[in-house]
């Protein structure tokens, strides 16, 4: 039990840390290439260097997101070998996909670093355009495999090995487009804003910055669209796994009993001894609607699994709480920004404003953290939904607390030194 506990746990640490980088490389791209756009329309050297500023952060957190992400093709390999020998002919093909993603990404990366004033200047923006979509792609291809462990597809299961094996049916698998849409629009979410942060730090300290100005509307108005959108893809995604994972929704709920018609709780604490939600508001069929499209109808608790099979309650339900109060938090700031941008060109430089907007700026990737725990945990105790669990994947090997103790030390170190190389990035421009 304690080496599943250390398997797991690493498991939870490469991936935390390898997220933050993966959504950069996906929303952080689109960033450079509109403040680019800017400069080639308007020939103003502020979006020049803008562009440039943010071209090798982009180059940054590509050179770790490289490495976070081969040291978890790894350790799928490593830690969890029977689920590999099952899982790799079936959902191999989308890994395939994002190895050939992200090299055209690391070409693309290099012609716009190093094609300043080397190629037409509309085909280097161009290459950074090509930047952003590969890097979308490459997390979407990731995203489609972890979709088939929610919603395995393209085999049959017959005595405990894989048969008929379809990759292609495996690959777009049910909950694929769902959960990489989501992802990625809280990708631009996440990154958004916490740019915008750090150019609203740099406006309190120099309001008159044409640098951080620029930079901080670019960055919150994607940050803002981005999550403005992101509730109704959630609304769909939620309707989602309520058909494909009815014990997770019950979970992210504190739903111990099937109801008819069902309340939404807001807050709360899962009481799993006496199966009750407690501490929390409820707001009459809310649940129903969200999960259905009727307010009327039937939402399946706790109840209806054998207990051995319960998600663990609390963790589920209070990462999705957090989820959900960060996103609609960044939702309610976004509507403020954009209305505020078209009232009046100056009044979202206040710096009560500003101060909010630092505030926000590491709340997209706690969003984040905390999706991908309901995603992970929900899905507990299987490891392939339906079909193969947790505990019967990791590796026999002993001792796994040794490589987590020594990976997370590594981790920890790439966070320091990533954080030092951005700090001297930005720490002198005005």
């Amino acid at each position: 039990m304690t080496d599943l506990f250390a398997a797991r746990s690493q498991m939870a640490i490469s991936l935390g840390f390898h997220i933050v980088f993966a959504a950069v490389g996906t929303a952080m791209p689109f960033l450079m290439a509109m403040s680019h756009w800017k400069w080639l329309r308007t020939g103003d050297e502020v979006y020049l260097r803008l562009t440039k500023a943010w071209s090798k952060g982009v180059a940054i957190f590509f050179a770790t997101g490289a490495v976070s992400g081969t040291v978890l093709s790894f350790e799928l390999g490593l830690l969890w070998p029977e689920f590999m020998k099952h899982a790799g002919p079936i959902f191999g093909m989308p890994f395939s996909w994002e190895g050939s993603a992200f090299f055209l990404e690391a070409i693309a990366l290099g012609i716009f670093l190093y094609g300043w004033d080397r190629i037409p200047r509309w085909v280097h923006w161009w290459s950074g355009i090509a930047v952003g979509l590969t890097g979308v792609l490459s997390g979407l291809f990731v995203i489609c495999a972890n979709a088939w462990m929610n919603a395995p597809q393209g085999f049959r299961w017959v005595e405990g090995e894989a048969m008929d094996i379809d990759p292609w049916a495996a690959m777009f698998n049910k909950a694929a487009l769902h959960q990489g849409v989501h992802m990625t629009i809280a990708a631009f979410a996440a990154v958004g804003f916490a740019v915008a942060g750090v150019h609203a730090l740099g406006l309190l300290k120099n309001s008159k910055s044409r640098f951080h100005q620029y930079a901080f509307r670019i960055a919150l108005t994607m940050g803002a669209v981005a999550a403005l959108i992101q509730p109704f893809h959630g609304d769909r995604l939620a309707k989602q796994v309520a058909q494909l994972q009815p014990a997770k929704l019950a979970a992210m709920e504190g739903l111990f009993t099937t109801v008819k018609p069902a309340p939404l709780a807001i807050g709360g604490w899962p009481n799993e001894a006496e199966k009750t939600l407690d501490y929390a508001l409820h707001i009459p069929r809310l649940l129903s609607f969200f999960a259905h499209g009727d307010f009327e109808s039937e939402v399946i608790g706790l109840d209806q699994f054998p207990l051995e099979n319960w998600p663990p309650v609390a963790v589920t339900h209070v990462a999705f709480q957090i989820m959900v109060s960060l996103g609609s938090t960044m939702a309610l700031i976004g509507a403020l920004f954009l209305w505020a941008r078209f009232r009046s060109k100056n009044w979202f430089q206040d710096r009560r404003w500003l101060r909010a907007i630092v505030f926000c700026t590491p709340l997209g990737f706690i969003a984040i953290e905390a999706g991908w725990t309901v995603t992970e945990v929900g899905r507990q105790p299987w490891i392939i939904y339906g079909v193969m669990k947790t505990k019967d994947a990791v590796s026999p090997m002993p001792g796994l607390i040794v490589p987590m103790l020594l990976f997370t030390g590594v981790y920890l170190l790439l966070a320091v030194v990533v954080t030092a190389l951005m700090v001297r990035q930005f720490q002198n421009v005005d």
